[in-house]
């Protein structure tokens, strides 16, 4: 067990620990809140800020948890959006289901995200006949598929991603700049488009957190924003995403400026009010 305060910092930079309400169920603003249905995953990223939980022991909610978590959110009527994640839900879809039901008869409850990598690193296992009885659902359905680059868009992952459109599901994208895989204005520009020709919309890309062990993923945020401002001149709008820094100990995630303005980089502040240095986020 790590108990030196540095060490848990560097493993969990968004100090997600402190965030739990029960098991399963993480809270950072009044409105909206995760909840970690499993921490399995169809496939574990090298780049994962989570690697000191994902494939926990007795990492999947019982019925049980998921109850408890209904009465707390039929209690607090501020919190209208639920968010989905783990791990992947796609890898427990009789718990999604159950807990999906579940979410319909919580008035509150306007929307719902389910955010997964699962239909594009392991598509073949995508059952319509188990997403029709997911995307059931009478609330608005949103999915977001973490994608890096277009090679993973691949012909079944298409297939994948069309069954998703043909039940319902609202699809977005989130994705990581990881140097050395995607830090290119030609791969990212490839990636966004092809995402929208697919009925897939870009959402956010991710300047990779500074956790313990992925270090080397990360671009330094100067070039971060050369890149993007790049891709921004050669796509549609409608194809291009937001770059966003998780601010560190804070529960917000702040949009990055692109090189069209002459502004200082070198300090942001989060929605707070709470001033961050680029050493906080960036390998130095």
């Amino acid at each position: 067990m790590i108990t030196h305060k540095t060490n848990l910092q560097a493993l969990d930079p968004m100090n997600e620990r402190d965030a739990y309400v029960v098991k399963g169920l993480i809270q950072k603003f009044e409105d909206r809140v995760v909840v970690e249905l499993t921490l399995r995953c169809a496939k574990y990223c090298e780049f994962c800020y989570r690697k000191w939980k994902v494939g926990a022991k007795s990492s999947v909610l019982t019925r049980k948890d998921i109850k408890g978590i209904g009465e707390i959110l039929k209690k607090n009527h501020r919190i209208n959006e639920v968010i989905i994640s783990g791990g992947d839900p796609f890898t427990e879809p009789d718990l999604l289901v159950y807990f999906l039901r579940l979410l319909e008869r919580i008035k509150s409850i306007t929307v719902i995200r389910i955010h997964t990598r699962l239909p594009i690193v392991k598509p073949e296992i995508m059952s319509e006949k188990i997403l029709k009885q997911i995307f059931k659902c009478k609330k608005p359905v949103y999915v977001s598929l973490h994608v890096n680059k277009a090679e993973e868009l691949s012909k079944k992952a298409i297939k994948a991603i069309t069954k998703l459109k043909r039940v319902g599901a609202i699809l977005y994208s989130q994705s990581v700049m990881l140097s050395g895989i995607n830090d290119s204005p030609i791969v990212l520009a490839a990636l966004f488009e092809k995402l929208l020709a697919v009925g897939v919309r870009p959402y956010n890309i991710y300047h990779c957190n500074k956790a313990a062990g992925i270090e080397h993923f990360i671009v330094p945020l100067e070039r971060e924003i050369e890149i993007m401002t790049e891709v921004r001149s050669k796509i549609s709008g409608l194809a291009y995403p937001t770059l966003i820094v998780d601010a560190p100990g804070s529960a917000h995630k702040i949009p990055a400026p692109l090189s069209n303005w002459k502004c200082d980089i070198s300090e942001f502040k989060d929605f707070a009010g709470k001033s961050h240095s680029l050493q906080e986020i960036d390998r130095i």
